[in-house]
């Protein structure tokens, strides 16, 4: 039943920040870049008045710091590595770690991107899962210049107990995903991208 309650609660909480189904990517240039799909889902998430969404709130105001030149706080870092296309906020609180990435794959009908949202929560170097974890997913048509929501990429989901956390690529182009027992172990799969999908 427990088991069941998170999933359910996870499901609404990914629906929650992918309310917004279709999102217009501006950008400059001959292609989007990371900061353009960023910046292009934290004005979706604005719009949509998703104000209890603390991880996507975080890393709004850490992102609007970065853009403007202004420092971290203590315990937040931004790092935005525009040539490998990947974002992560880490925030550092004693012992608990909240970390979101960002990151974008080129499809291999060179039509599309995929565009990938993480959010994972540690506790002494444990995952946690908190509400607001797991991965949401975007594909980026070229022609129209918007991203859709992607309601299921068949990524692993837990078994027997376990709950799993995945670690979204800053080079190459592979998902890792790890399974927490409750028993301490964990279990890690490499979850390699096809220029489709992962298998």
């Amino acid at each position: 039943m427990k088991r069941l309650s998170f999933l359910i609660l996870l499901a609404c909480c990914m629906l929650s920040l992918a309310a917004q189904e279709t999102i217009k990517v501006n950008y400059k240039g001959a292609k989007p870049t990371i900061s353009d799909f960023a910046t292009a889902m934290f004005a979706a998430s604005q719009d949509d008045g998703d104000e209890c969404n603390e991880p996507i709130n975080a890393v709004h105001q850490a992102w609007n710091r970065y853009v403007k030149g202004k420092a971290q706080p203590k315990g937040e870092k931004l790092t935005v590595d525009e040539k490998n296309g990947y974002v992560v906020y880490e925030c550092k609180n004693g012992s608990s770690l909240l970390k979101v990435e960002m990151c974008y794959w080129n499809e291999s009908d060179s039509k599309h991107k995929l565009f990938a949202y993480n959010v994972s929560c540690f506790n002494n170097g444990k995952y946690v899962a908190g509400q607001f974890d797991g991965v949401v997913f975007y594909r980026y048509t070229n022609a129209t210049k918007k991203m859709t929501f992607m309601q299921d990429y068949n990524l692993p989901v837990g078994t027997d107990g376990a709950i799993v956390s995945y670690e979204l690529p800053r080079t190459g182009k592979n998902i890792i995903a790890t399974s927490w027992f409750d028993n301490g172990t964990k279990k890690t799969k490499t979850l390699k991208w096809n220029g489709r999908r992962f298998n």
